[in-house]
């Protein structure tokens, strides 16, 4: 064999080993490869199965809320239910990321809907993996009629429900309203939101890309919703109009910028009316400025109803046998207690000297409330620990001021200082007689002085006409007779509006008014710029159990508002009630 034969045997030998050696490297990497990829699906199919089993079903699964109808607000008219608070059905847009391309929702939104939109784009699509976002709520229908026809991918829409107020502005302190989260703020949709919100609903199902649901699925899931209870509130909607008219007339034509009205029916606690000027479109609650608005004066805001309060001091009084109208004492304009003067704001010459109670309570005078609270105390002369321990308890414990009323809406508590703890009690308690250095409420109020003139018996209030949401209760707190004397008083405070012929002849009109100077830095401003005026009476046909409790509270800012604007405005809320509700007189 030739030299050249042997090279090419040998080149061809080592060629065969090279390529041997080749597919052996090969064949230990596909090995290898082989070993990972069943190593890795092992480990994806046994040690991560059900996460990955969570993954898909995620991706193809729609979980979505239904949401539940809220109930609607009716008030009454002349005895029939009126709805001032409805649904109307509009939209929300939903879109998938993934697929709905960012600048075509972007112009959609912006041509039609950018009232209505409620996410950020920019914040949405930065969310990797999204494939559900609501971009625009509350959309109306023919809003949402020009977003289908621009034919964006991905998107979709949800029907929902809006709050409708078709009154505007009525009530509106009341009301409250719904927010863009659709949760129920201040007044009726803020008290009773768990019960007119109901209880949305949930859909879980299988679903396409576009999150389509579909009708295949071992785990669809679909718990329906529990719409909101309807509410009837006891308000009567025409008066409660009428009111807030004559509230307005009287606000523009008076020192004051604000005005609340409370209207009871004293035998039955029920609310009539609940009136608080300036009021707002709930619709609207966005644009309001000044958030005080959105208060319920009567009912969240204590403060000192002033003279009013002599109502409950010589009920107290004459209900323990203390007193009677025919009660005399000394007036000389001021009583010294705690080394300090309280004087009488009426100070006319011919009230010097010995006056009845009655002659007190119709001049409104100091010396007569605190003459109450000393004989409560079984000592004409001074005032006792026993006195201050009784009116508290007629105060905070049967006419329950200071204290919740069990009133189906939020109420602010107020308060009666404790009669034996602290500097200065019993001026402190002198004060207390005249509606001063204590914290009520106008429901407390008024619900107290439906007490002191229904015959005596303290009654829950409540707004609602159909339903109670809490205990009632029904407490015997004064005799009839104490009832009585209190009625003739209060009508003998109303004699010279009969002369003026403001109050018509045919009924029994009575009264008490209330003027109090507020605090300011710790002590009452004696400057008098700034006062507080309150009224409260009733109406009854001449002879016969009073029907309706009237209560006014005016005030503004910086302003000098006395009970005089209080009582014009009572004036004229009690003759339209007459009209209003065709209140027959009775006999003379």
């Amino acid at each position: 064999m030739s030299r050249n034969n042997v090279k090419q045997v040998y080149a061809s030998q080592s060629g065969s080993k090279s390529t041997a050696r080749r597919f052996h490297v090969l064949k230990n990497l596909v090995l290898i490869a082989m070993l990972v990829i069943a190593g890795r699906l092992f480990f994806i199919q046994i040690i991560e199965h059900d996460a990955w089993v969570a993954k898909a079903s995620e991706q193809h699964t729609l979980l979505e809320t239904i949401a539940a109808k809220r109930g609607e607000i009716y008030m009454m008219d002349h005895g029939e239910p009126v709805a001032v608070v409805l649904n109307q059905t509009t939209y929300q847009i939903v879109i998938d990321p993934a697929i709905t391309q960012k600048d075509d929702i972007a112009k959609v939104l912006d041509d039609y809907a950018k009232d209505y939109q409620i996410a950020d784009l920019d914040d949405i699509y930065s969310r990797e993996g999204l494939r559900y976002a609501i971009v625009a709520k509350n959309v109306p229908r023919d809003i949402v009629e020009k977003i289908v026809a621009a034919e964006v991918p991905a998107v979709w829409l949800q029907k929902t429900n809006q709050r409708v107020y078709p009154e505007g502005d009525l009530a509106s302190g009341l009301l409250g309203f719904v927010n863009a989260e659709g949760k129920g703020q201040y007044g009726v949709e803020g008290s009773l939101n768990e019960l007119l919100a109901g209880k949305d609903g949930l859909l879980k199902t299988t679903a396409d890309v576009n999150k389509v649901a579909l009708s295949i699925g071992n785990e669809n899931i679909k718990i329906p919703a529990i719409n909101g209870e309807n509410i009837v509130l006891s308000i009567d909607r025409g008066l409660e109009r009428g009111i807030e008219d004559l509230a307005l007339e009287a606000i523009n034509n008076t020192p004051a910028s604000n005005a609340s009205v409370l209207v009871l029916d004293p035998n039955t606690s029920k609310v009539l009316a609940m009136a608080n000027l300036p009021n707002y479109n709930p619709a609207n609650y966005s644009s309001v400025e000044d958030a005080s608005v959105f208060n319920n004066y009567t009912v969240d805001i204590p403060y000192e109803p002033a003279s009013i309060c002599k109502t409950f001091a010589f009920s107290a009084a004459i209900n323990e046998g203390k007193m009677t109208p025919e009660t005399t004492y000394y007036n000389q304009h001021y009583e010294e207690i705690d080394g300090w003067k309280i004087w009488n704001a009426e100070r006319r010459s011919s009230l010097y000297g010995t006056l009845t109670m009655r002659d007190a309570l119709y001049w409104s005078l100091n010396t007569g409330s605190i003459h109450a609270l000393k004989l409560l105390g079984d000592n004409p002369d001074q005032i006792t620990k026993q006195g201050r321990e009784r009116l508290f308890d007629y105060y905070h414990n049967k006419f329950r001021l200071g204290n919740e009323t069990g009133f189906e809406l939020f109420e602010a508590e107020g308060y009666i200082p404790d009669p034996n703890e602290g500097w200065g009690r019993d001026s402190t308690y002198a004060n207390i007689t005249f509606g001063q250095n204590l914290g009520i409420t106008m429901l407390q109020t008024a619900t107290a002085f439906s007490a002191v003139i229904n015959g005596g018996t303290w009654r829950t209030p409540s707004i609602l006409a159909e339903k109670k949401l809490t205990e009632s209760v029904e407490d015997k707190i004064l005799s009839d007779e104490t009832s009585a004397m209190m009625r003739e008083m209060l009508i003998h405070n109303r004699n010279y509006k009969v002369r003026q012929g403001v109050d018509r002849p045919g009924y029994d009109i009575g009264g008490k008014s209330g003027t109090a100077q507020v605090v300011r830095n710790g002590a009452y401003d004696d400057s008098f710029n700034e006062l507080v005026g309150s009224y409260i009476g009733f109406i009854a046909p001449n002879g016969e159990m009073p029907e309706y409790v009237i209560m006014v509270k005016m005030w503004g800012e910086g302003e000098s508002v006395g009970s005089g604007e209080a009582m014009d405005l009572f004036d004229s809320i009690s003759n339209y009630m007459i009209d209003y509700f065709k209140i027959r007189p009775g006999n003379e």
